[in-house]
């Protein structure tokens, strides 16, 4: 099968487009045939060496953490798939969506909604799990409550502002000038250029921050969230993470950090939103497999305004 495959840490070059063989699966595993996949921050830090600690040294390696395929081949163990559902969802921590077939556990799967393509289904789990647990996990979300989310037309950050909509929330979004009306058709109540005004800086108060693009720290924001406001960010800074600690045990403010747990009850939680209407994915660009290191430079350009899929076969 066509795979892309690291055997170093580095940039986009080390992205390499070849033939390896077809994983075999576990008794806990399906066998998807991969029809398309996206970018995440995550695999590019990963390619840069940023997170070896986590990642090892185990090459060849292939990342991808989203897909959205066919079933093909079932495990022993598996009872919720069959050969010829249409499903979606996320690796583990391995990676190896970016391939022609990836070998998945029966438990970071779930059907795929039936009003997406394949592509479009590809782009939701990573970013919208993140999302999800951030705001209803580490957030507590409440109907009633006044959320902020800065980084709104990111990938996570578009699906956080639909997601805290859904939950009945008032959501205030922070973008630039180029993206408010995107981010105003999410469904956001009230947008913040960021270029004009610096949130931190006004007179608003928040239940819940969710910084999505992980720029920010609670000591930020301390002046615009309420007495029991929770601080959440996506990148665990040692400045987050000890304000996390210090925080955990006593009353008032809160700083917590999400970190994506891919599984089937909550992918079937966000593909019913989906499906009813209460949350849409929208892409950027899309990219064949074969020009993956195109679409991992654009996404580190951090320009990106909702997400970027890679395609495996034209629908």
């Amino acid at each position: 099968m066509k795979a892309v495959v690291i055997r170093r840490y580095g940039s986009a070059e080390v992205l390499q487009y070849e033939e390896v063989a077809q994983p075999q699966i576990k008794p806990n595993q399906l066998l998807v045939k991969v029809h398309a996949s996206s970018v995440n921050p995550i695999d590019w830090k990963i390619r840069q060496g940023m997170l070896s600690l986590l990642s090892g040294n185990n090459f060849p390696l292939i990342l991808g953490f989203d897909l959205a395929g066919e079933v093909v081949a079932v495990g022993s163990q598996v009872t919720s798939f069959q050969p010829g559902d249409a499903v979606y969802g996320g690796t583990s921590f391995s990676g190896g969506a970016y391939a022609e077939f990836a070998a998945v556990p029966e438990n970071l799967i779930a059907p795929k909604p039936k009003n997406l393509t394949f592509e479009e289904a590809a782009t939701v789990p990573l970013a919208a799990l993140t999302a999800l647990q951030a705001l209803r996990d580490q957030g507590n979300i409440k109907s009633g409550q006044r959320v902020l989310i800065n980084g709104a037309s990111g990938g996570v950050g578009m699906f956080a502002v639909q997601i805290a909509k859904a939950l009945g929330t008032e959501v205030t979004a922070v973008c630039s000038t180029k993206n408010l009306e995107f981010v105003k058709s999410l469904g956001a109540d009230r947008v913040i250029d960021y270029t004009q005004e610096d949130f931190t800086e006004e007179g608003g108060q928040y239940d819940i921050i969710f910084d999505a693009v992980g720029k920010r720290s609670l000591s930020n924001c301390k002046r615009v969230l309420t007495p029991n406001g929770i601080y959440i960010s996506t990148l665990p800074t040692p400045e987050v993470f000890i304000q996390s600690l210090l925080t955990a045990f006593f009353p008032g403010q809160k700083a917590k950090f999400v970190i994506e747990r891919p599984n089937t009850q909550d992918l079937v939680y966000l593909k019913e939103l989906i499906e009813a209407g209460k949350m849409r994915t929208v892409i950027d660009r899309s990219f064949p497999l074969a020009e993956l290191a195109a679409a991992h430079n654009y996404s580190e350009s951090e320009r990106t305004v909702g997400k970027i899929a890679i395609v495996m076969l034209q629908e």
